[in-house]
């Protein structure tokens, strides 16, 4: 049994049907996933009021993501919503802007698109089939050094090796055969610094960076200390500088040098964690999970304290204004402000307890939210 879905217990009803879609679809044959990211999303009249998992601004545009490929777009601060055209119909996972034209988005099946006129029509760049034989290529690549030194090295030599080469050979294995699935796994966050550099992270370990705006990708996994390859849910950079990754297991990986060197922390919670923000102070970030955690460093992660929230539903995400105001977003309805920083938040249900995946803070005193039934727009938030 997929050692994912004995952990589904533990999960809540909207993070079970994304988990639950991500491992059906391993074990499906490899040209059922091929054929939806060879297929445009079709238009639809439920685009913007079905599940959309995330928002983001592109300049004064908001541009939300979902399920079918579906991509949505307000230049209205969320009054009317037009629907873009895009070259794909699996679920969309995370969408971020370096600016109001450039923009990238991640999902199932390894995707990565790319948009140039602000959210109105994308292309892919990239997927699961293209990140499988980078995958094998770097394998064989290792196992060939690791082999070659075991060839010259002295008979006492050749035993420390020994088990090394058996790991390359292992990893060659695991990656011809998740080849043999097909695009099977998705990437499940996206971040990038201008309009160059860009960090996706994903599922089983999934890494991958480009330098040139995404016409190229990179297999950055092998530069974070996860042989387990857990899921890496969410990426994000503090006001600082820093970037964290948090994911499956409790872990956060931190660097200071864009990513190009990460160091493992010592993890507050051995939970899995879903969302990760700065808090809008220089070494400050958040981080939040399964059963209502949340945690707080002021030291770039080098210590945590817990945060008090009236929820034991999964946070999945957090969201800093820079002004001081947080928005912490969780399944059940769950939503829950902070203006202190992070340091506490006033948590709030919404009757219809729909499970809430992304949000961002509005001009006139509002909030737009997207999760399992699409886009809320909140208001009134100061009289709260």
């Amino acid at each position: 049994m997929n050692p994912t879905l004995t952990k589904l217990s533990r999960i809540s009803p909207l993070l079970k049907s994304v988990v639950v879609a991500c491992c059906m679809s391993i074990s499906l044959p490899a040209l059922a996933l091929t054929d939806v990211l060879d297929t445009p999303s079709r238009p639809s009249l439920k685009a913007t009021s079905t599940l959309l998992t995330d928002v983001a601004r592109a300049g004064s545009r908001l541009v939300a993501v979902g399920q079918r490929g579906h991509v949505v777009y307000s230049d209205d601060q969320g009054k009317t919503w037009v629907q873009a055209k895009v070259p794909v119909s699996v679920l969309l996972t995370s969408v971020y802007f370096v600016d109001g034209r450039l923009g990238w988005a991640t999902g199932h099946g390894g995707l990565i698109l790319h948009t140039t006129d602000g959210g109105e029509t994308w292309i892919k760049q990239f997927d699961g089939n293209q990140a499988n034989q980078m995958v094998i290529a770097q394998a064989q690549a290792h196992l060939d050094e690791i082999q070659a030194r075991f060839d010259a090295a002295s008979e006492e030599a050749k035993e420390e090796l020994q088990y090394e080469l058996e790991d390359a050979q292992f990893a060659l294995e695991d990656a011809e055969i998740d080849a043999e699935t097909g695009p099977s796994k998705p990437l499940l966050d996206i971040w990038f610094k201008d309009a160059r550099h860009g960090l996706a992270v994903g599922a089983y370990g999934y890494f991958f960076e480009t330098r040139d705006g995404g016409q190229t990708w990179e297999n950055a996994a092998p530069r974070l200390d996860n042989p387990e390859r857990f899921h890496l849910n969410a990426i994000a950079e503090e006001r600082g500088g820093g970037l964290f990754i948090v994911g499956e297991a409790g872990q956060i990986f931190m660097s200071s040098d864009e990513g190009q060197t990460w160091e493992m922390l010592e993890s507050p919670y051995s939970g899995s964690l879903f969302a990760v923000s700065g808090t809008g102070n220089v070494n400050e970030v958040l981080v939040g999970g399964l059963r209502g955690h949340i945690f707080r460093s002021e030291d770039l992660g080098q210590t945590w304290e817990r945060v008090s929230f009236d929820s034991d539903q999964t946070v999945n995400s957090l969201t800093a204004d820079g002004q001081g105001q947080v928005l912490a977003l969780a399944n059940a309805g769950i939503w829950a402000l902070s203006r202190d920083f992070g340091k506490t938040f006033r948590v709030y249900t919404r009757e219809d307890r729909d499970g809430l995946l992304s949000g961002l803070y509005l001009q006139g005193d509002r909030l737009v939210l997207v999760g399992e039934k699409g886009i809320r727009v909140l208001r009134g938030l100061s009289k709260l």
